[in-house]
This record gives C-alpha cells, structure tokens and sequence, in this order.
C-alpha cells in the first residue's frame, strides 16, 4: 500500500495526521491524493453540503494594511465606499438569497472592528432578518470582544467568521495592523460567547506549503468546523497586483490535503472560485463540500442558480 492510502485508513480510523505527513502528502500523485481526500469526505461529512451567501455591509475607508484586500486606505483601487447598511437593505437580501435555497448568511464588513453603536445596528439588522427569514446569520465584524458576540449571539447571530489568512509566521508580511493572536482572541471569544466559528485563508498570497499546512494544523487545534478556502485573485493598486494565480493543480492538492488534516470540516470554496474554468467542480471532488456563493466582497462571484445545480449535479445534499 502506498502512503497516501495508507494515511486514508489511519484518518478513516480515527487518527489524525501530522505536519510532515501533511506535507509528504502535499506532493503525492494528484489523482490518488484527491480520490483519497474524496473518501475520507464521505465518511465523515456524507453528502451534506453547507452554501452560503454574503453581503458587504460596510465597503472601504479600511486603515488596515492587508496587503491583498481592495478596501484599505492605504492603497488606490477602484471599489464604491459606503457606511454600515440600514437593516431593511441587509434584512432584504438575506430573505432574496433565503428565498434561492440558501441556508446561511453573512454579514460582512471593512474595518479593524466595528464601533459600538455600528454593533448594535448590526444587532437591529440581524433581528429584521429573523422577522422575514429563518435563514441562519453569520457575522465578519473584525476584532469584537466576548461582550460584542454576547449582543450578536442574543440578536440571532449563530456564526462568527474571522479569517487567519495564512499561518503565524508568514502573517506578518501580509499585514502590520493587527496580530496573529488578535486573530485567534477574536475567535476563542465568539466560542466563549457561545457562537460557532468559521476561519480560513488567502491561498497566493506568496506563502509556501508549509504555511498553508501549518494554518490548517491551527484550524484544527482551534476547532474549526467551516474553514474558507479563498484562492487570491490580485487587485490592480495593492500590493499583491502581480502575483501570479495558483495552477489548478496547485489549488487541488491545497483543498485534498486540507481534508486530510481536517476530515470532519465544512471545506468551503470562498474568493476566487470564479476563475477555476469550471468553477470548483474537481475540488469538490477532491474533500471539498461548501461554497460560498453569489458576489464577494469587492470580486464577483457565481449565481446562486448556477451553483445549485452543480451542487445537486455532484450528488450534495444542502
């Protein structure tokens, strides 16, 4: 037996793999590593699929440096800047995309973190979409405290999304304004809080394999159970403008490996799927099984339609 199918039946039989197994994995033939990471999604997840939605509810005015996102200050890039949405516009999309068969909804916004009175009219936003929809509500907020995902929690927020976006050492080459740590207290303090939590990363960025494995190791330590997987799509005015796209073969082995050290997660393919020619089907063949769907925050995205009928194409549940 070889060692990808080896290191199948471990995971299959409870065990968990670790860094340098992760890696070896990494440059395993593509087709074996992927139909592997497909089995160990089906033992673990079945077919379920977990869709999602979002809404840039807050755009731009960023004073953070983030060195691939379009909302910062600091660099010159062509987005539409605009406060906090009222809550009948936020409520409105949410009951759209929960009348399209979507499940789940995202409040996102730009910003370190969001001011107290801008909280509390997320809090109102959140209780108008209960009133009109029983979709579930998640929130990307910034750097809350425990007491800020107490008021979230208690207005109908059931999820907290704050990305790594890489691993703790490459971090600080993507961004100066805030911490690694800031990071993971942001997220322990949802869990306090009594919310579930959803964190991933940016794969392009520069980083090696070794940081993408060592995100997902964190994720795993963290508890994570939906872990967004975006693939950078460069911003004319950032920093990161020229990077080159990962191969598809590249973003393959990222989503297959991270099913091998996370085999009960919602693998979630987020930013950048659009420029897979076909749209994330081979990845969600390979351990993938959730998306986020329609518009991203400053990129465009895939139709709810279009995604739903991959999904039941594929054999998924939603």
């Amino acid at each position: 037996m070889g060692f990808v199918h080896q290191t199948k039946e471990r995971i299959l039989a409870g065990s968990s793999i670790n860094r340098n197994e992760a890696l070896r994995l990494s440059s395993e033939p593509l087709d074996e590593l992927c139909s592997a990471a497909d089995e160990i999604r089906k033992s673990f997840c079945g077919n379920s699929f977990d869709i999602c939605t979002i809404i840039n509810g807050k755009c731009g005015r960023c004073p953070e440096d983030c060195k691939f996102c379009a909302q910062s200050s600091r660099y010159k890039t062509e987005i539409s800047e605009y406060p906090l949405l009222d809550a009948d516009t936020i409520a409105e999309q949410a009951k759209k995309n929960a009348d399209s068969g979507v499940m789940r909804f995202s409040i996102v916004t730009s910003g370190k973190r969001l001011s107290p009175p801008e909280v509390d009219s997320v809090c109102k936003s959140i209780a108008a979409i209960k009133t009109r929809t029983d979709i579930g509500v998640c929130v990307s907020l910034g750097l809350l405290d425990e007491e800020d995902f107490r008021k979230l929690k208690s207005a109908g927020a059931e999820r907290v999304h704050c990305n790594l976006e890489s691993s703790e050492s490459y971090f600080k080459s993507v961004c100066t304004t805030h911490t690694y740590a800031q990071k993971i207290e942001t997220l322990k303090a949802a869990q306090r809080a009594g919310l579930s939590v959803c964190s991933g990363g940016i794969m392009g960025l520069g980083e090696s394999m070794e940081d993408r494995i060592d995100m997902a190791i964190t994720l795993r330590g963290l508890g994570i159970k939906s872990v967004p997987v975006n693939f950078l799509s460069p911003i004319h005015g950032t920093p990161y403008e020229r990077n080159q796209p990962l191969s598809d073969e590249e973003k393959l082995r990222i989503i297959a490996v991270y099913r091998f050290i996370l085999p009960d997660a919602y693998i979630r393919l987020a930013g950048g799927r659009g420029q897979i020619p076909d749209k994330g089907e081979r990845c969600f063949r390979s351990g993938a099984n959730a998306a986020i769907s329609g518009d991203m925050l400053t990129t465009s995205g895939i139709t709810t339609v279009t995604d739903m009928e991959l999904i039941r194409r594929l054999g998924f549940i939603v």
